[in-house]
């Protein structure tokens, strides 16, 4: 049976066969643009709101939903049919609000400062599964008198070594739900195929490249997936991207105490970056119990943007919302299973 935020127009119009043509659109509308469950549209008959209940359920059940920053920062964990556990948050700021979403249920990377990345994967997610983190974080968002413009591919998971059902995603999420695809931004660690394929689509979504280093050796050390895409491929797959569809492109560099934050690597960096006219993110790390080494403290975070500035670089320190309730990528996750299993990881398919 599929779930609610599975079924494309077609479909819902193929379990919609018995009722007038017109019903088809109002069930639609009332998915994306009103943000309904099928109980709530009470511009249908009961009888057809139960049908639909029943064949459409939800893909996310609520486990946990925490709050911080005065309301600003809201974490949702979701628990999936088969018992897996994904995250997702909303980030309300002065300007914009803005949800961040998974695409898999772990991560296959190996990234060793990344939480998820240390859980490993466990699968790909639907296209439908993706949508609804979405669609019920817009609910929270309209409930409390905000609307929810921009969309972020950063949460658990790699987005582009899950392409089929991230850009099914995307594409229903600018169609149905009415999001501009240039408020649309899909991260990724640097799957160098999956760039490509971007470059070919019709809808010019924002990229963001999860960095961390700009010389080979040390980017093996905390990217493993650079030894099979290195950095001279990923920046000639930006070329490409930033080539074909004129978007700018943002680099993400966790800032790691000793790590990445020296002034070479400034300079290393300021070297990848300036030609391809791209924008840098310095996010100070977040910690995770799994990686030992700290983030780099605020003074050293500045030093280290002051120096890229010197040196021509367009960038921003991203302000850290949620430590105090484990709003880094899949430390809520964790926490929660300390207290309750969850299923074990299983081999990734290669990217």
């Amino acid at each position: 049976m599929p779930a609610r935020y599975d079924v494309d127009l077609d479909t819902l119009a193929g379990l919609l066969a018995a009722h007038p043509p017109y019903r088809v659109q109002q069930v639609w509308d009332g998915l994306y643009r009103q943000l309904r469950d099928p109980a709530a549209m009470t511009d249908l008959p009961k009888a057809l709101r139960d049908e639909l209940s029943a064949l459409l359920p939800p893909s996310l059940e609520l486990v946990t939903e925490r709050v911080s920053d005065g309301g600003d920062t809201v974490k949702f964990l979701w628990r999936l049919h088969d018992d897996r556990t994904i995250e997702s948050v909303l980030m309300a700021y002065r300007d914009r609000v803005t949800v961040c979403v998974s695409s898999q249920a772990g991560c296959a990377m190996g990234c060793g400062f990344c939480a998820t990345g240390q859980a490993g994967f466990e699968r790909h997610l639907r296209a439908g599964e993706i949508v609804e983190q979405v669609v019920r974080a817009m609910r929270v968002a309209r409930d409390t008198g905000r609307r929810v413009c921009n969309v972020v591919f950063m949460g658990m998971g790699e987005p582009l070594a899950n392409y089929h059902n991230t850009w099914a995603a995307v594409e229903r999420l600018h169609g149905a739900a009415g999001l501009s695809a240039r408020h649309i931004t899909i991260s990724t660690i640097g799957i160098v195929p999956g760039l490509r394929r971007l470059a070919g689509e019709r809808l010019p979504v924002n990229v963001a490249v999860s960095l961390h280093a700009a010389n080979d050796e040390l980017r093996n050390q905390l990217v493993p997936v650079n030894k099979r895409y290195p950095l001279d491929e990923l920046a000639a797959a930006c070329r490409d991207y930033l080539a074909a569809k004129n978007r700018r492109l943002s680099f993400e560099w966790a800032l790691i105490d000793g790590v990445n934050d020296r002034r070479r690597d400034a300079a290393e960096l300021a070297a990848l970056v300036r030609p391809l006219r791209a924008h840098v993110n310095l996010i100070p790390l977040n910690p995770t119990p799994g990686f030992l080494a700290r983030g780099t403290p605020a003074s050293g975070v500045r030093a280290f943007r002051d120096r890229l500035v010197e040196l021509g670089v367009n960038v921003t320190v991203r302000r850290t919302r949620g430590a105090e309730i484990d709003a880094a990528c899949g430390q809520l996750r964790e926490t929660v299973a300390l207290r309750s299993p969850r299923p074990a990881p299983v081999s990734a398919p290669a990217p």
